[in-house]
């Protein structure tokens, strides 16, 4: 059920990366090596460099932290102290010992002022547009004041089967089904406040709530940078290229210094149907994509309501999807912005970090299997304060592709997980240029056929085929790329290679990256394997070296974090060891490198989103996705019933010490 609500079943096709790009392991050395750099059990060293946690996320400074600054990071040794919660196939979202959860926001709850109260068998799109959406994804909070905050929450996807009676395929649904849907896509900015100075957060449902927003497939954006206003963007409904309808299938993100959103589209070949109608000239880049041939019984046919999905008609369409999309939280009349200089892909995340000149840098993956893993810089540096001058930002740059190399010999790497003989699964790399503006990188292609079609131009320039890649997020203390990266059955015993050591790769595994002079705009960097997933029983598996008796098991790894003292929490979608999905958390330096523990578990059928952990560490917020997401299941008969007993609800929840702890210490 997941598969075919999620990403159109995306596994049961064609891996769409046919490229002869080679796999890390047919790679010749690079000149840089990893001998010559940091490895990743010393990041300890590189805590300078970075500071100002905000609640809207980290922002690295430019200069050494300052005393005060260097308490609020609370550069302490990151030790971990809560009894770990155990695998378990409980309906309920189970916590550690001496910490209590509760709901923030459900799917259907009032956003705005207007909206009426939730009634599962009355829905209405009206109602919808004004109600929290779907299947919640990235979570990410914005000050206002020390207890009251903006909180953005992705609405990655809809379940029909789940949210309507009876509901079988896309074609025989009604047409309010469908515009339901449609309105249950995309984001949601909800003003919440903190419970009587705990650690607990709670709607505001008072007053006109006058930054609460719905963002849907409906809302009207506009495109920037490079390829705003070009022919492959242009519809007849849009004959300038310039104002894109609609965002869809938005799974993580990241925000801005500036304190805006950065939403990203994922999986938005499933919405489409005819892309084998396309001219002939479109097709090799729709299959590129995956976009969706025919009209196939799991579609859900939006085109039935809204005629720009079908591709037959309207060949440019999906064209508009797949990019970066910048929201402002705090003005509800703004109009989001698709930013083309990012790229179009499958994008899993947009994390962004300064380089120590100012400029911006946003890392992000393309989350299929042997996708690619990207980063942008600016071509202009921050200027704090100067909000009409970084809202350009993101429109001027260079977008970068990477390339990885191991530096052990093939023989050492057999497939069994066995570390080679120098002690690591590590590497150095390189950041391939793609674009920059109006020039490109890529022989044979424009800069706006890079943009636009990203993924051929990455296929062009020879770079590394990845696992899925997925969230990535640089380490506010030690300056450390997390990317996750969370599995690929489709890995052959003779693709293995030093940075993915396993075939047919069903738990995944995370990734370290740790750029040269520790600075986010250099073009090389060194790259290491802290953690293999999976029992940690099992040989194949590796928890940064440390003792794995007493390590919980984790398997998929999704969406990951940072609280205040560098420790990588990390969300789980897909869990293969037989237990719920969950969240955990790892130091990454010092004596606990690598002992990871299990913080909770999401109930039945619900996949692990988020996670958010406030600066001050007194909450954690968890996006719980689709609950009850389980074959067979309908709402006459639900797999779940969390969270309130009825119908499963996605929805997100935060988690908090009883006694006002900092959480996971």
């Amino acid at each position: 059920m997941t598969c075919r609500f999620r990403c159109g079943n995306a596994c049961a096709h064609d891996v769409a990366n046919t490229s002869d790009n080679p796999y890390f392991g047919d790679v010749v050395a690079q000149a840089i090596s990893r001998r010559g750099m940091l490895r990743a059990g010393t990041l300890g060293a590189l805590a300078a460099g970075v500071a100002g946690v905000g609640l809207a996320g980290a922002v690295p400074a430019l200069a050494e932290p300052t005393e005060p600054e260097a308490e609020l990071l609370g550069h302490s040794s990151g030790d971990i102290r809560f009894t770990p919660v155990p695998p378990n196939k409980e309906d309920a979202l189970r916590v550690p010992d001496g910490y209590t959860s509760a709901v923030v926001a459900r799917w259907g709850d009032p956003v705005t002022a207007d909206a009426p109260a939730f009634d599962f068998d009355k829905q209405s799109a009206e109602a919808q547009s004004k109600q929290f959406g779907y299947n919640c994804d990235f979570v990410t909070l914005f000050p206002m004041g020390a207890n009251r905050g903006l909180l953005w929450v992705n609405h990655e996807y809809t379940n029909e089967n789940l949210m309507f009676r009876g509901y079988t395929t896309g074609a025989a649904a009604t047409e309010e089904q469908i515009k339901i849907a449609l309105a249950a896509h995309g984001g949601s900015v909800v003003e919440i406040e903190r419970v009587r100075g705990t650690g607990q957060w709670k709607l505001v449902t008072n007053g006109r709530r006058r930054y609460n927003r719905r963002i849907t497939a409906q809302t009207p954006m506009r495109f920037s940078g490079p390829a705003a206003g070009s022919d492959p963007l242009k519809t007849a409904a849009d004959p300038a290229g310039r104002t894109p309808v609609g965002m869809l299938n938005n799974c993580s993100g990241g925000s801005t210094p500036w304190g805006t959103v950065l939403t990203a589209e994922e999986n938005i070949d499933q919405y489409f149907v005819n892309g084998d109608k396309v001219p002939a000239a479109q097709l090799p880049y729709i299959s590129r994509y995956t976009i969706t041939t025919g009209t196939p019984a799991s579609n859900r046919r939006f085109d039935r309501v809204e005629e720009r999905f079908d591709l037959a008609k309207h060949p440019n369409e999906a064209n508009r999807f797949g990019w970066v999309v910048e929201i402002d939280p705090f003005d509800p009349d703004s109009t989001p912005v698709k930013r083309t200089a990012l790229g179009r892909l499958k994008h899993e995340a947009a994390n962004t970090t300064l380089a120590r000149d100012g400029r911006v840098v946003v890392y992000m993956g393309d989350d299929s299997r042997f996708e690619y893993i990207y980063k942008f810089v600016s071509k202009n540096r921050y200027i704090p304060g100067n909000d009409r001058h970084n809202r350009n930002l993101l429109d001027e740059g260079t977008l970068y592709v990477a390339k990885f190399t191991g530096d052990s010999p093939a023989t050492e790497i057999d497939g069994s997980g066995k570390l080679p003989s120098d002690g690591a699964f590590d590497g150095s790399g390189q950041w391939i240029p793609l674009v920059s503006g109006d020039r490109s990188y890529v022989d044979g292609m424009t800069a706006i056929e890079v943009l636009v079609y990203t993924r051929v131009a990455a296929d062009k320039v020879g770079a590394t085929k990845m696992d899925r890649p997925e969230d990535m997020e640089r380490n506010p203390v030690t300056g450390g790329v997390y990317v996750a990266l969370t599995n690929n059955t489709n890995r052959t015993a003779a693709q293995v290679d030093e940075a993915n050591p396993r075939p047919s790769n069903k738990h995944g595994h995370v990734l370290e990256i740790v750029e040269r002079r520790d600075d986010a705009g250099e073009k090389t960097f060194a790259w290491s394997l802290p953690l293999i997933c999976g029992d940690p029983n099992d040989p194949a598996t590796y928890f940064a070296g440390y003792d794995k008796t007493k390590v919980s098991p984790i398997s998929c790894p999704d969406n990951v974090a940072f609280d205040r003292d560098g420790n990588l929490w990390i969300a789980t979608d897909g869990n293969q060891l037989g237990s719920n999905d969950g969240m955990f958390v790892m130091p990454v330096r010092g004596k606990e490198r690598g002992h990871l523990r299990q913080f909770l578990t999401v109930p039945l059928g619900a996949e692990t989103c988020g996670p958010m952990v406030t600066p001050d560490q007194r909450s954690v917020f968890v996006a719980v996705q689709h609950p009850g997401e389980l074959d067979g299941a309908t709402p006459d008969k639900p797999a779940s019933h969390w969270p309130d007993g009825d119908q499963p609800r996605p929805s997100v929840a935060v988690v908090w010490h009883a006694k006002g702890q900092k959480v996971g210490a």
